[in-house]
């Protein structure tokens, strides 16, 4: 049994030496201290190739910038960053208040990318947001009115409010990547991140997402209120202080894109596939794991995309950690956020007030 291993204060567990006035709480730096300088390319201008050292420090800079305007949170962040070198994309799920915009909005302003946030509404139709053609009488021409998917990171709020042909809508772009507007397809700019968030609270009026539409998502990730201390130092920084803080550019578009390519050359070896795969296949048949009383529990278990996902979660969370190959620690700490939307439980479980967390937990002690 694998047990689960603590965040750092940063969001990840570096394994190589990094300069120690880095790799320590914010408490012990301020923002006015020298940065290490630009590491992602080679002072002739080239791509740097795989070093963890450097690519260490360049996260540990992204996550000191977040944390100056986030407080807590540290799952939440280090989900999104891995989720945005996997090119996958975040479902959020919490109640209202807890910095879900505010994260989504710090992190597209840290590696310099475009942000655009969409309220969803029962009535919102897809032209409104990936675009139309507009007649223009002057020039007797139609125009294309690109949409506010046009950007590199996306915030959908409440993505269960709209109908469900604007969620297919959005899901189409996630997927394919481009837009078709008057039979001519027009590709999104690169990266390209969606982060939808839904309130669990509300159940008037909402349409929720269907079982294959979520499935689309890479990620389901649950927030929890802060902390009493976490509370109060939010207090201090938006409600007392009269200056709001701002976070620096860290990284440009190039260089995430770059980071995205070395996240795909981080090593997996085959145990570790292995150990990903069983987790999957427990969800299809857990008697095969001694766990057979999940057969009533479990209705549908996770797809394939699950298992791919797993590996692709695991290279980009061993890379903010300072690795340069996966583990199966790392594919232990992603399989909550990564299984709990894909998992259709019965109604047997529904009754027995069984969650899909209480499945997961269940399995990944069991592999």
């Amino acid at each position: 049994r694998r047990e689960y291993v603590p965040f750092s204060s940063t969001g990840y567990r570096p394994t190589v030496p990094v300069a120690s006035t880095w790799m320590t709480d914010d408490t012990h730096r301020t923002p006015d201290m020298e940065r290490p300088p630009d590491t992602l390319q080679a002072p002739d201008g080239r791509a740097a190739p795989m070093d963890d050292q450097r690519t260490a420090e360049t996260f540990e800079q992204i996550f000191f910038e977040l944390r100056k305007v986030i407080v807590g949170q540290t799952r939440l962040l280090e989900r999104l960053l891995v989720g945005v070198l996997c090119r996958g994309h975040c479902l959020l799920e919490s109640v209202p208040g807890l910095a879900k915009t505010l994260a989504a909005e710090t992190l597209a302003n840290v590696v310099g990318g475009t942000f655009a946030r969409i309220q969803f509404t029962p009535d919102l139709l897809p032209s409104d947001i990936v675009g139309t053609r507009i007649y223009r009488g002057s020039s007797e021409t139609c125009d294309v009115e690109f949409g506010p998917v046009f950007v590199n990171f996306l915030l959908t709020d409440e993505i269960n409010r709209a109908p469900a042909k604007v969620q297919s809508a959005l899901l189409e772009v996630m997927a394919e990547q481009q837009v078709t507007i008057g039979g001519v397809t027009h590709p999104v700019p690169t990266p390209f991140f969606v982060v939808a968030t839904q309130n669990p609270i509300e159940s008037e009026g909402v349409y929720n997402l269907p079982d294959a539409q979520r499935d689309r998502f890479m990620m389901k990730i649950v927030l929890d209120h802060p902390t009493a201390d976490e509370e109060l130092t939010i207090l201090d920084r938006m409600g007392v202080t009269s200056a709001t803080p701002v976070p620096e550019q860290v990284i440009s578009l190039d260089e995430l894109v770059q980071l995205q390519h070395r996240a795909d050359e981080v090593f997996v070896d085959r145990s570790v596939a292995q150990y990903a795969v069983d987790l999957i296949q427990c969800t299809r048949d857990p008697g095969r794991f001694n766990l057979g009383d999940l057969h009533d529990i479990v209705g549908l278990g996770a797809s394939p995309r699950a298992t791919i996902n797993l590996i692709r979660g695991a290279r980009a969370l061993a890379m903010l950690r300072g690795r340069t190959y996966a583990t199966p620690q790392d594919v232990f700490d992603l399989a909550p956020e990564i299984l709990r939307h894909r998992l259709l439980l019965t109604y047997d479980a529904l009754a027995q007030d069984v969650t899909t967390d209480d499945v997961v937990n269940r399995i990944l002690a069991a592999v």
